[in-house]
């Protein structure tokens, strides 16, 4: 990957506040508003003793990710390619491939960084615990992290233009949101419901991430639907792309 057009890139996105508000500050703030009401704070016997913002926590993580991969990085593909900005890199050294691994390293590190801020913050302001199975945890998250930009990368390709990526990736984004457990968590969901919740990336993500914050491993068969679904989608994201 050429380092300057990464360099650039990042300059780029920090002079984006909205980019830097929503996938940074959001997850961790709406984790804030979450943790300050007092029956948040309470553990319940529905979650195995836990509070309820003690499973919010790994939401918050999932949404800094699903921002950046599903609504921010495809929006800036698609404008590049709108502008004739990848047709136009295509006539020059540094090839448009360069480009593309540069935005998934930005808004993947960012989604890290998102990550990292609201388990420090959860930690400190609400004691929440910090994952117990740390090696299962970053792999589940990173596994997360690979997905959504799988996905974003789809949106890029189906969409020809910003408002058509902003279309598809705010269809995409809402249930996505409810899957990570934003409006329930996954633990709260009928049992057919959050079976079929483990299925899809977000829901996975959720329970692998929810299992090595409690000390266990990972579940297999989550790790095994992450792997799953970014394959598929990177091989549909090859096959649809066009630079122009």
């Amino acid at each position: 990957m050429n380092t300057a057009v990464l360099r650039t890139e990042v300059r780029l996105f920090r002079r984006e506040p909205g980019a830097l508000f929503w996938i940074l500050l959001f997850p961790t703030l709406l984790l804030v508003i979450l943790g300050s009401i007092p029956s948040f704070r309470h553990h319940e016997s529905d979650l195995g003793g836990l509070r309820t913002i003690d499973v919010y926590v790994p939401v918050a993580v999932l949404l800094g990710l699903i921002v950046g991969g599903l609504q921010a990085m495809p929006q800036t593909l698609t404008g590049y390619r709108e502008r004739g900005i990848l047709r136009r890199m295509s006539t020059t050294p540094v090839r448009p491939t360069a480009l593309l691994t540069a935005q998934m390293t930005v808004y993947g590190g960012a989604a890290l960084a998102s990550a990292l801020l609201a388990l420090l913050v959860g930690r400190l302001a609400f004691a929440v615990r910090l994952p117990e199975q740390p090696l299962g945890y970053l792999l589940a998250l990173v596994l997360a992290v690979l997905v959504a930009l799988a996905l974003g990368a789809v949106i890029s390709a189906l969409s020809r233009t910003t408002k058509a990526a902003g279309a598809i990736g705010s269809a995409v984004f809402f249930p996505a949101m409810f899957c990570a457990g934003v409006w329930a968590p996954v633990q709260t969901m009928p049992d057919l419901l959050a079976r079929i919740v483990g299925y899809t990336p977000f829901g996975a993500a959720a329970e692998a991430l929810n299992r090595a914050a409690a000390g266990d491993w990972p579940g297999w068969t989550h790790l095994g639907v992450l792997v799953v679904w970014t394959v598929l989608l990177t091989a549909a994201a090859s096959r649809w792309f066009r630079w122009e």
